[in-house]
């Protein structure tokens, strides 16, 4: 019988209710407590019936016993809230991206180390059916030679999504868009391919100037450690509504697209003994009302997060994959850090 695993919800928006929604469903976790500088009848989360705290301290300082923490605050406060829940003797997960600087990510590991606790990084696409198949195309070296491989994300941000916080837009506490919106599919590429490098990169600011400190779209270039070349391709001046986040393989016995709104789609595949897989359908989106979000597979996230605790299963995604994301991405911006004016 699997111990009761006690979470405590940090950030309180979309995300963070979803987190707090699915620990209450699950049959070994107990939602112990919400943690947000807002208060509970403007979040709307009295449902959860369970003590509310205002600051991340006050929840500390209350005593009450957790076993992990969900982090699900703006980006820019991940890395030091971490740190904090790890030297007060819990595991954290933290919501993508897990810093938005290398020196922060290190700085949770180092926590992590030092306290002998786990950090469970949220990439919820790999768990995607499409993506798990790609995995295990490339793993048992189907494709032969990778030649190319080419990473498109055309998603929607507009103004009804950047005036809802006031953290959004922003470089301190956002980022840009390769860590808020497409760092799941930075991270899909490294879990399947491997490392880049000679990263070259331009950027352009086509309707957000008035609205964000930094880009809406980018083109980006590199070479795969292991052989060929790749691209990514992103915007998210996209009309309306989000168009696709893709992944195309070329490849020495065969071509591979996984495609749709969110890389949940097998397009096209042609591989020498390979028939298209039937995938799961089953597979949803976060729908945060005006906008729409990456694949919904957080009750697998937690599911991982009670049976790793529990010892009945390994970590699905470990703390140095979610650091290697967040070094591929500040590697790309440094590019963009050196443009005076986009």
């Amino acid at each position: 019988m699997s111990a009761t695993v006690k979470f405590a919800v940090l950030g309180c928006g979309h995300i963070g209710k979803r987190h707090a929604d699915l620990i209450v469903k699950h049959p070994d976790a107990q939602l112990v407590a919400t943690i947000d500088s807002l208060n509970i009848e403007t979040l709307q989360i009295g449902n959860f019936a369970v003590p509310h705290f205002n600051s991340l301290v006050d929840f500390i300082s209350s005593g009450i016993a957790a076993d992990v923490v969900n982090i699900c605050t703006p980006n820019g406060l991940h890395a030091s809230q971490a740190v904090e829940c790890l030297d007060s003797g819990m595991h954290v997960v933290i919501e993508k991206p897990i810093a938005i600087h290398l020196a922060d990510a290190r700085m949770i590991s180092n926590a992590a180390e030092k306290n002998k606790k786990l950090v469970f990084p949220v990439v919820q696409n790999r768990y995607s059916s499409a993506i798990k198949w790609l995995k295990e195309l490339i793993s048992n070296q189907q494709l032969g030679q990778i030649y190319m491989v080419q990473l498109n994300c055309f998603w929607n941000r507009d103004d009804r999504y950047y005036k809802k916080d006031g953290w959004r837009g922003t470089l301190e506490w956002d980022g840009g868009p390769l860590f808020t919106q497409f760092s799941h599919f930075i991270d899909v590429l490294l879990w399947v391919f491997g490392d880049i490098r000679n990263i070259e990169a331009k950027f352009f600011n086509f309707n957000h100037d008035h609205i964000t400190e930094f880009e809406d779209s980018g083109i980006i270039t590199f070479d795969l450690a292991t052989e060929g070349a790749g691209s990514i391709s992103y915007s998210t001046s996209v009309y309306q509504s989000n168009f696709e986040s893709s992944i195309t393989v070329i490849a020495e016995k065969g071509t591979v697209k996984i495609g749709g709104q969110y890389m949940n789609s097998i397009e096209y595949c042609h591989v020498d003994g390979t028939e298209n897989p039937k995938l799961n359908k089953e597979e949803f989106f976060n729908d945060y009302g005006s906008y729409s979000g990456s694949a919904s597979n957080h009750h697998l996230v937690i599911d991982n997060v009670i049976k790793t605790i529990n010892g009945s299963e390994e970590q699905d995604v470990s703390l140095n994959e979610g650091i290697q994301v967040v070094e591929v991405i500040e590697k790309i911006y440094q590019k963009r850090d050196k443009v005076s004016e986009i």
